[in-house]
């Protein structure tokens, strides 16, 4: 896949792209020996020769992964609090990747962890309607009435928390478990959507992402995604 010039040189951590457009005006970026002055010119990775001022420019390789993210972990490199992160599920090689959204502490299920960053900002925006799924288990029954209003819209702190679709499963009478799907992903939406109907969330799994599933992907375990994962989930909805 060709990508601009300019994105190659800041995916390769020459410079940012506004730095990496000033070079190529400059005269510094040749593609396979020829100087290259003009901006839209496109270099395919892998393929093409780049170089700034002779030197060699390789593409760093990008990395995806599909992590079940255990309760009792928080989605940041590092903590203030010194609470275990998910970097420590991965090698040391990977702790250089960066979480794609958050799961809060109490929260388990499907993360992904990349260093690239045009993927995280497609999965991330709205815009995209990228789709995620979960299971909540609720301390009490959820009534139709609840059902209705989670999915007509719930305003919580100003914002309007609403599920793409709700899915009662079977489970005790003294409890619910429900099956959820959000498309906008705000700070802990499951958890405050039914904290306004007066409901405790007891436990919640990220199940899917997209077409990714969480499936059989043990807790604490990862595993790369496959090219066509990736390919889907960056594919217009």
């Amino acid at each position: 896949m060709q990508v601009r010039l300019q994105k190659f040189l800041a995916d390769a951590g020459i410079a940012s792209r506004r730095a990496g457009e000033q070079l190529i005006l400059d005269g510094h970026v040749a593609v396979n020996g020829q100087l290259v002055l003009a901006l839209g010119t496109k270099v395919t990775p892998g393929q093409d020769k780049v170089t700034v001022d002779g030197r060699t420019v390789r593409a760093k390789e990008k990395i995806y992964l599909a992590l079940h993210k255990p309760r009792g972990y928080v989605c940041t490199r590092a903590d203030d609090q010194d609470r275990p992160t998910v970097m420590e599920l991965v090698p040391p090689a990977m702790r250089h990747l960066h979480p794609v959204g958050r799961l809060d502490f109490n929260s388990e299920g499907l993360l992904f962890l990349t260093n690239d960053g045009d993927f995280t900002l497609h999965l991330s925006h709205p815009r995209h309607g990228v789709r995620k799924r979960y299971l909540a288990t609720l301390s009490s029954r959820l009534s139709p009435e609840q059902i209705d209003q989670v999915k007509r819209g719930i305003f919580s702190d100003g914002e309007r928390l609403r599920a793409a679709s709700v899915r009662v499963l079977p489970a005790e009478s003294q409890r619910s478990v429900v099956e959820i799907e959000l498309t906008e992903g705000r700070n802990r939406e499951v958890r405050r959507m039914f904290e306004a109907l007066g409901l405790f969330v007891k436990r919640l799994v990220r199940t899917q992402i997209g077409p990714v599933e969480l499936g059989r992907l043990a807790a604490g375990r990862w595993r790369p995604l496959t090219g066509k994962e990736i390919a889907l989930l960056l594919s217009p909805p």
